[in-house]
C-alpha cells in the first residue's frame, strides 16, 4: 500500500530524473535503481500527468496513499 512508503525515501530511487517527467519516466527510473515493489506500487498509484519537480511527485504519493486508506 502506498501509505506505508515514505515519499521522501522514494526520491532516492528517482535520482537523475529529468523534470518535467511523467509517471512512465518515474517508473523507469525507479526500476533502474532497483526500487522494491512497495515503491513501484506507490508510483503506479499516482495520477497520469506531468510532474514538474520532485516535490510534486511526493505530494501525489501522499495524496494517493490517503485515497487508499
Amino acid at each position: 500500500m502506498t501509505h506505508s512508503v515514505n515519499p521522501i525515501q522514494i526520491q532516492k530511487f528517482l535520482e537523475g530524473v529529468d523534470y518535467p517527467a511523467d509517471r512512465s519516466a518515474l517508473l523507469d527510473a525507479a526500476r533502474s535503481h532497483n526500487a522494491d515493489d512497495n515503491v513501484i506500487r506507490a508510483i503506479e498509484g499516482i495520477p497520469e500527468g506531468s510532474y514538474e519537480k520532485p516535490t510534486e511527485v511526493s505530494q501525489a504519493i501522499v495524496a494517493a496513499g490517503r485515497r487508499h486508506d
